[in-house]
């Protein structure tokens, strides 16, 4: 039984069925993985997270429990139990309400002249998602000692902290956002039950916590005009005779750990090969994955206007953009990966030179090729539409060899610590965007360094370990 057990959707390592027909342990992806991952490989942290395909369900089946580090997988250091979800409760629960649904809420992402439509399916959907955060709370009650914190993460499992208080009232409860939190005039047009039960879920929790001010102050505001019979009170909530408080904790890098990881053999390998191509140009850097919220087709079309309307650069600027998949299930998906590969067959098609080559997308995802992007980017590019923080704006300043510029949305979480040295835009306003990329490119080398060396320090100001520890000293 652990003294700290944290839940979340995605865990720290993936699997994948190799030729030879075993089973190869990976690093998990995404920014939550990279926050976590480090200060959960403690003796006394047990991740539970959901096994995602095939690949996990075999090995989480074929370990004790679901416990992989009792198996003899490789789990980088951390105690892991990963949960073997039927895969049609996973695909309802996890892409037709966590992504489609709660994600589209909290980043404003809906086309509300068709969307969203909730109706008897989305209500099967429904209850898949209460089955699939059941499972969770059953899993982190049995796997908890007398008196445990538990951590919850992320709108997946929003239901999970009531869940499990009422399988398990002696532990103490958070519950973290590491998404936005929607206002509540774009939060109400959940079914009102729906958004009473993701409001209440959370509220099962003894500290909720946000990302920043900004989502608190949302999430506070849908429980005062959502919830009947809601006190909010300065920082808490009370409600059906509990009260929970309400906190913001940034998450920053670990600077020691990310450039220590950046100096590997084969960061430097890719990072020969970047400069190859690059061929001694500038070269502005975006990292992402193929998300409707990165806003990485209004990007490309900011560098197709700088391209245009500043032609002194052709010739002599690169953009290489990472691009990598995410939720391929999803026909919303698969369309915006297709608008963003036609954006850039446009502009190759129209600026391209048989010795230049103005942009690069990559798009199968090389974690160590975006160290290197990192190290070698004279400006970084992070325009989201809306971001509940985007690590990626830390990262790169952190890394960078010769200090990079940061062009940063002010929709992203990051902006709340990152906007005095970062050139800010409008996500929507794409001439803009392509003004800041210029301005970028042209910033002094002694301001540019300057600013990067700012936005570094602000970007491991709160490193995950004391995200994480906060998290638990609030729980008291």
């Amino acid at each position: 039984m652990s003294r700290i057990v944290v839940a979340s959707n995605r865990g720290p390592v993936s699997f994948t069925r190799s030729e030879g027909g075993g089973l190869t342990a990976r690093r998990g992806g995404g920014g939550l993985v990279s926050g976590l991952a480090g200060v959960a490989a403690g003796t006394d942290v047990l991740w539970v997270c959901a096994a995602l395909g095939d690949a996990d369900r075999e090995a989480a089946r074929e370990a004790p429990d679901g416990r992989l580090d009792r198996a003899g997988h490789d789990t980088g250091d951390a105690a892991v139990r990963m949960l073997d979800i039927p895969a049609s409760t996973f695909h309802r629960a996890y892409n037709s309400v966590a992504n489609s649904t709660l994600w589209f809420v909290h980043h404003l992402l809906y086309e509300t002249p068709v969307a969203p439509h909730f109706d008897a399916r989305f209500r099967r959907d429904w209850q898949s998602y209460e089955a699939y955060n059941a499972a969770f709370a059953d899993a982190v009650a049995q796997s908890s000692g007398p008196g445990a914190k538990a951590v919850v993460q992320d709108y997946h499992l929003s239901l999970a902290p009531s869940m499990l208080r009422e399988r398990r009232p002696d532990l103490r409860i958070a519950h973290f956002s590491h998404t936005p939190w929607a206002p509540p005039e774009y939060f109400r047009m959940l079914p009102d039950d729906i958004a009473v039960a993701v409001l209440s879920g959370i509220l099962g929790a003894d500290h909720a916590g946000f990302l920043t001010r900004r989502w608190a102050d949302a999430f506070l505001a849908c429980c005062a005009e959502l919830l009947p019979g809601a006190r909010v009170d300065g920082r808490s909530v009370t409600y059906a005779g509990r009260t929970t408080h309400i906190g913001v904790h940034g998450l920053g890098v670990d600077a020691e750990s990310l450039r220590a990881r950046a100096a590997q053999p084969d960061v430097a390998e890719r990072k020969e090969t970047l400069r190859a191509q690059v061929d001694g140009r500038k070269l502005i850097v975006r990292v992402d994955r193929t998300e409707l919220s990165k806003n990485i087709v209004r990007g490309l079309a900011a560098y197709r206007e700088l391209l245009t309307t500043h032609p002194e650069w052709h010739g002599r600027v690169v953009h290489l953009a990472f691009a990598y998949p995410s939720r391929t299930d999803l026909a919303e998906y698969r369309a915006y990966t297709e608008a963003v590969h036609e954006m850039a067959r446009a502009i190759s098609d129209e600026f391209a030179t048989p010795s230049w080559n103005p942009l690069i997308v990559q798009v199968d995802d090389d974690y160590p090729r975006s160290l290197a992007a990192y190290t070698l980017a004279d400006v970084l590019l992070v325009n989201p539409i809306r971001d509940g923080m985007n690590l990626v704006a830390k990262e790169g300043p952190v890394l960078s060899a010769d200090g990079c510029a940061l062009v940063l949305s002010r929709e992203a979480g990051a902006a709340a610590e990152l906007a005095d040295d970062a050139l800010m835009v409008n996500p929507f306003d794409v001439s803009q965007t392509a003004e800041a990329l210029h301005h970028a490119l042209l910033m002094p080398s002694g301001e540019r360094g300057e600013r990067c060396r700012r936005l570094a320090d602000a970007a491991t100001a709160l490193p995950p370990a004391r995200w994480f520890a906060d998290q638990l000293d609030a729980l008291g």
